[in-house]
Order: structure tokens, then C-alpha cells, then sequence
């Protein structure tokens, strides 16, 4: 599929890798002025047409690249907050499994700078976007703006939810949460400043694999509807496309990159653990395991994301349905398909290419509720429309191989919602328009004329980066890989390069749900239900692709587009804050109700449980709740914590205000042995609502 083949690329168009195969190892400034953000040769946008890894003609470190890595911690509370993803109100965080960060890299060619940002939550939502923007506006002047910077999620179903100021997102969360906010924003903006703090001389690789066992196509009814030349591109209805973007300093490897297209789902409904899903095991194990990274020790010496592709309709559950392949464990599938991506994450690195050219990107908004698509994109070919946004019945019934969504709907009769009583009536009739400018589609909900404001936002951000040989084509929506193959295939034409040069980059800057392709729409499944505005949503994106490529092809620059909006004065929250702590009679906060044993062999699970305090009073973000310590020349040193794999912090609450913070350790079969012990940390609230630190300590134990 490159436009010039590759020796080392076999005639499939790919390298393979199965698991067989594998070892086990904006203030926006400058908005008015355009949007495009090139190097200083960018005019004639030199190397355009280079295939996919041709040989670069800089020498190691030749300065040709500054390179910049960062990463924070986005992990939100880690109790009585509503999760977001799979809309069940009852699913709230009671602990953590594997903290949630955000990495971020700056990549800079003379005067051209762009940076791109991974977040491990379930979406970047608009209110973040101009959060972030807003931030390092304030700390960096016009030097970051929207024009250059790119956010995108990995889309875990296991975080905190409330951070959007979209109500139909906000809805099972109660309303907007604060704290949430605060954790996505400003870790984003924390792992950016990082990253701008270490921009040096660098070098980038570009490599390919193919990964056929961690995604299958969950709408294959939708799927068949495509025409025959679309399916043929995707032989077993899955996009096995595995890209990776090595990162180089000083002759050292200190990053990657890599994008898959499955959805990070692996951890279920059930589940009340916050979690990375399997795509933080990805990064955990290319990080942590790989690399030695200790997220508590100061900056990183390597930095990998996993990014999300074109995964509307790739699911992780291989059996099709929740927790259900290829184990009936939900642990153990986030691992196996995470350790998989790992592993086809490497390959491609290992096969890697020197990659050049300049970095750059051109922005806008449009607003996808009314446009006028052009013969040439539309289905037919005559002229279409979008429509304004409306959510199909099928929405409501979820992805039933990821996890069913709302009982009943969200709107459901004789049920008291404070969130929505807030809001106001919240039925109003479907008008024969709207029906008609969505059909096939039966609508549900008319998210457009819901009060006080249209539930989603119409006016989203469009944007193409490009770094070196790669393109991103990016929006905030999660595309079907037929969409994206065609988003692709419109920005590979316009910029004349090969289709493998592109990649559709879902989940970007901002979040409406889904697009599908017209054909796929017309099933109704639950990704074309989830399409909001309409049949002709993806021929518009088309469409307007088109135009930010030829703009970036051309060098010159795009209006802005009409300005997104903003509802953060318009934000009710009806979950109440936790009050003041307390200690079981007779018990102090930090005794350990639950002591480990006095010994332990390597393998085996350790557990502790202790009197602690609600985590909302202190999230301890980018720190931790529990440290497993050694005893090492008779001082005490930190092996292992929570927010890395091996340990698990379960919280619960016994009345009348009593937190309980459990953890256990599965103990590595590497764990060196001798004296050990865990070592408890929160902060609890006393009745003049001040806060406390906590300290619990339990016995000593031995690993043998």
C-alpha cells in the first residue's frame, strides 16, 4: 500500500507479527492570522511525496529535530466518582488498578514546532481542549496555541468521567466534576511543559507491523454494507495497521509512539477500579518493564503511547462480548491484548526507518451540523447536507460486545434525575426536519433542541499534523476503519502521498461520538446511531480534509472557522463532596485492620487492609496510596507502589464515614527477597474540615 514498495516489506504491503511470532518480551493566538504551522521551507513542503520510511539523509543527531518527551498523572478520584464510557450511573470508582497518564511530545524543525499529546482517558472533551490551551497560553505565550498542539485519548472506559461541558457526557456522572477537570488539564499541560523543558537534538524512525489477534470488528453486519473494493482493504474486517514513530537522543532511544486501532475496552462495566485498560499495559510494559521507568523517581528515561487509530468498530473482546476474549478474565485480556500491542509495537521499531521532513499543521473549526457536502464527496454524487445532532435508539442499547449502555435510555419516565430536572424538560418532540434530515436513523434524542443548550457540540475542531514522513488526520470522533480508510485515502490524494503516510487520528480535541460510512449508517447499528449528524457526517469530513490538505500541501492558510463554544458557566454537579472522616471505635486512621503474612514466596499474592480517609480529599495524583518497601542496610527503600501493575488499591466505606483501603501485591517472580512491609498514605478531613495527613504501617513480612 506505500507508494514505493519497501525490500524489507513483504508483498502484503506489511511486516507480520502474530503473538506466535513474538518473544515474550486560546487564548488561541494568532486564531485570526491562519492555520497553517510549517518549517521554514514549508512553501514547497519538501519530501512530500517521499514514501513511508525512505532513508533520511540527516545524520544521527544532526540537529535536524529538537525532540522534547514529558509525562504526568491524570488519575482523578479514586472513590464516589462516576466512571465515564459505558453510561452506568452505579459504576463509580472504588480504587485504582493502573494509573492514567498523559505523554506528551514536542518536535520542532527550525521555526516549527507541533506538539502531540496522549491522554489514557475516555475522551479529550472541547471544555480540556481549551483548558489546556488556555494554560500554556498563560506559561508560554502564542508559542502553543491550537494551531500546533494535538491532543488525542486512548479512550479507557475505566476512568473518571465529569470533565466534559457536554451535558449528554456528563449525564450518568451527575453533572460536571471539578476535580476531574483538574487532574486531565492540568497533567496534559504538565507533561507538555515537560516535554518543551527537554527539547534537544533528535532523531525519528518510522515503522510498520501488522497485528491481527487483539481487535475484531463488533459491527460486521454494518461492515458488509461497504463496497467490495472498501472490505477487500480489510480481509478479516479488522485494521491490522500497527505504526510506530521511534524516538532518539544522544544515540539512546528515549520514546515511541505507536498506533492501533482496537478500543480500549478490555476492562468491563463491572469493574470500579480505575484503570489504563490495555493500552496502559502497553505503555506500562514498553516503560516500566522494558525500560525500568519508576513513574515516582523523577523524569523518565523513555516515554512510549499508544495511541488510538480509526477504532470505532475494533473491539478488544475477542469472543464478542465484555471481559470475554481471549480469557474470561478482565485482567488478564487488558494484559494479553495490551502485552500484544507491546509486542507488534516493538517489531515495527525494530524494522524502522530513518524518517525526515518538516513538522507542521493546519487547523479549524467547522461546524458539522450544517454543511452543504460537494458532489464530488457526497453519496451519489449530488449535493448533501449534515444534519444538526440527534442519537439513534440503537445508542442507547450500547456496544453489547463492549458493554450494554443505559437501562431503558437516559430519559427514562417516573425516574427522579436531579441532572436532568436541572436542565429542564427534557422531552421535547422529535419535528419531521429533523427526522427527515437523520433518516434512516429513528431518533431517540434530539440532542439539538434539549435545554438549556444542545447536549453536544456542533462546532469541532478539524486537524492535520504532519511530523516528518507522517500525517494525522485528526478529529474528535471515533471513526469505523472503513471511514477512516476513506478519510485517508482523501488526504493521501490531496497531498500526494501514499495512503500508508496517513493515518486517521480519532479522539482528538474534542468528542461527538461516532462516523461511519453512509453505508454503514443505514443499519442502524449502534456506531451509526452514535453518528449524530447524519448520513453524510463522513462525506462532509471528506470533504473538509480535502481542504486543510491542500492548504498544507500548498503552504497557505485557512479561516478559522466559526468560534466553539462555551458552557462552563452553564455547570451543575449533584454529587456531594465527602465530609470529615472517621475511625472505627477503638481503631485510629492507619491501623491495619487486615496484617500481611509473616511470609510470603515469590508468585504469591500479598494483602493489607487499613483505616484511611476518603481519596476525593487528596487524589494524590502523581503520587501514590501504597508503598511496598524493602529493608536495605537497615533503611527502608520503595520497591514497588500502587498505579503499577502488580498492586491493586480497593477502597470501600463502612458508616458512618469510614474509608477502608485495601491493596494487594501480586509479588513478581523476579521480587528480590528478604524483610518488606507496606506503608498506607492519604489525608483525612477532621470536623473543622482541615486536613491530616495519614500514615499507616504494617508488620514486617520476609519473601523467600
Amino acid at each position: 500500500m506505500a507508494a514505493t514498495p519497501d525490500p524489507r516489506i513483504s508483498a502484503t504491503g506489511r511486516n507480520t507479527v502474530t503473538r506466535a511470532a513474538l518473544p515474550r518480551r486560546t487564548v488561541l493566538a494568532g486564531a485570526a492570522a491562519g492555520t497553517v504551522v510549517l518549517g521554514a521551507a514549508a512553501a514547497t513542503v519538501p519530501g512530500l511525496g517521499e514514501p513511508l520510511g525512505a532513508r533520511a539523509q540527516a545524520a544521527p543527531d544532526s540537529g535536524e529535530y529538537r525532540i522534547g518527551l514529558g509525562i504526568s498523572d491524570i488519575t482523578g478520584p479514586a472513590a464516589e466518582c462516576g466512571m465515564m464510557g459505558y453510561s452506568q450511573q452505579d459504576q463509580t470508582t472504588a480504587g485504582i488498578h493502573l494509573r492514567p497518564r498523559a505523554r506528551a511530545f514536542v518536535f520542532a524543525t527550525g521555526e516549527s514546532r507541533i506538539v502531540f499529546a496522549v491522554a489514557e482517558n475516555a475522551m479529550i472533551f472541547q471544555s480540556v481542549h481549551h483548558g489546556v490551551l488556555t494554560e500554556l497560553a498563560r506559561r508560554f505565550g502564542d508559542l502553543y496555541t491550537e494551531h500546533n498542539v494535538l491532543l488525542t485519548s486512548t479512550h479507557s472506559h475505566a476512568v473518571c468521567g465529569g470533565a466534559a461541558h457536554d451535558y449528554a457526557y456528563n449525564l450518568s456522572i451527575l453533572g460536571f466534576q471539578q476535580q476531574v477537570y483538574d487532574a486531565e488539564v492540568n497533567g496534559l499541560v504538565e507533561a507538555i511543559s515537560t516535554a518543551h523543558a527537554d527539547l534537544g537534538p533528535g532523531t525519528l524512525t518510522l515503522g510498520r507491523s501488522e497485528l491481527h489477534d487483539a481487535s475484531v470488528n463488533r459491527s460486521r453486519v454494518a461492515f458488509d454494507r461497504n463496497p467490495a473494493e472498501d472490505r477487500a482493504h480489510f480481509p478479516e474486517a479488522v485494521d491490522p495497521a500497527v505504526t510506530a514513530l521511534g524516538i532518539s537522543k544522544g544515540g539512546r532511544q528515549v520514546g515511541a509512539i505507536t498506533w492501533f486501532a482496537t478500543h480500549n475496552t478490555s476492562m468491563t462495566n463491572k469493574n470500579r477500579l480505575i484503570s489504563a485498560d490495555n493500552k496502559g499495559y502497553a505503555s506500562f510494559t514498553h516503560e516500566h518493564t522494558d525500560h525500568g521507568v519508576r513513574y515516582l523517581d523523577g523524569a523518565p528515561e523513555f516515554v512510549a503511547a499508544f495511541a488510538q487509530t480509526n477504532a470505532g468498530d475494533m473491539s478488544p473482546n475477542l469472543n464478542l462480548a465484555p471481559g470475554s476474549g481471549p480469557t474470561d478474565n478482565e485482567f488478564d485480556n487488558t494484559r494479553i491484548i495490551g502485552e500484544r500491542q507491546y509486542e507488534a509495537s516493538r517489531t515495527a521499531l525494530e524494522n524502522a526507518r530513518p524518517s525526515s521532513g518538516p513538522v507542521g499543521s493546519v487547523f479549524c473549526y467547522i461546524d458539522l451540523s450544517d454543511i452543504t457536502v460537494d458532489a464530488r464527496f457526497a453519496p451519489g454524487g449530488v449535493p448533501r447536507h449534515t444534519a444538526p445532532p440527534a442519537a439513534g435508539v440503537s445508542l442507547f442499547a450500547g456496544s453489547v460486545e463492549d458493554g450494554p449502555g443505559l437501562p431503558g435510555g437516559p430519559i427514562q419516565e417516573g425516574v427522579r434525575h436531579p441532572f436532568l430536572e436541572s436542565l429542564g424538560d427534557p422531552h421535547p418532540a422529535v419535528p419531521a426536519w429533523l427526522a427527515d434530515a437523520q433518516a434512516p436513523k429513528a431518533v431517540a434524542v434530539p440532542f439539538t433542541l434539549l435545554p438549556p443548550a444542545p447536549w453536544v457540540p456542533s462546532v469541532v475542531p478539524v486537524q492535520i499534523m504532519r511530523i516528518g514522513a507522517l500525517y494525522l488526520a485528526a478529529a474528535g470522533a471515533e471513526f469505523t476503519i472503513v471511514a477512516g480508510l476513506r478519510i485517508r485515502r482523501a488526504v493521501a490524494d490531496a497531498l500526494g502521498v501514499g495512503l500508508d503516510q496517513v493515518l486517521t487520528q480519532g479522539y482528538a480535541n474534542a468528542y461527538h461520538e461516532y462516523v461511519t460510512t453512509p453505508e454503514e449508517y443505514d443499519a442502524q447499528q449502534y456506531e451509526g446511531a452514535s453518528t449524530l449528524f447524519g448520513r453524510n457526517t463522513l462525506p462532509a469530513y471528506q470533504q473538509e480534509f480535502t481542504r486543510l490538505a491542500t492548504a498544507l500541501a500548498a503552504g497557505t492558510t485557512v479561516d478559522r472557522g466559526p468560534a466553539p463554544r462555551d458552557l462552563s458557566h452553564l455547570q451543575p454537579n449533584f454529587v456531594l463532596p465527602p465530609g470529615p472522616d472517621t475511625a472505627p471505635p477503638g481503631q485510629d486512621f492507619g491501623a491495619a485492620l487486615i496484617q500481611p503474612a509473616a511470609s510470603y514466596s515469590r508468585g504469591a499474592r500479598a494483602t493489607v487492609e487499613f483505616v484511611s480517609a476518603h481519596p476525593k480529599h487528596n487524589p494524590r495524583r502523581n503520587g501514590t496510596f501504597l508503598e511496598v518497601q524493602r529493608l536495605v542496610d537497615a533503611r527502608w527503600v520503595r520497591v514497588a507502589n500502587e498505579g503499577e501493575w502488580n498492586i491493586r488499591f480497593h477502597w470501600s466505606k463502612r458508616p458512618p464515614a469510614t474509608s477502608v483501603a485495601g491493596f494487594t501485591w501480586d509479588i513478581p517472580g523476579d521480587a528480590p527477597t528478604g524483610r518488606h512491609r507496606f506503608v498506607h498514605y492519604a489525608d483525612r478531613m477532621a470536623p473543622d474540615a482541615t486536613l491530616h495527613p495519614v500514615i499507616g504501617i504494617s508488620n514486617e513480612f520476609d519473601i523467600t
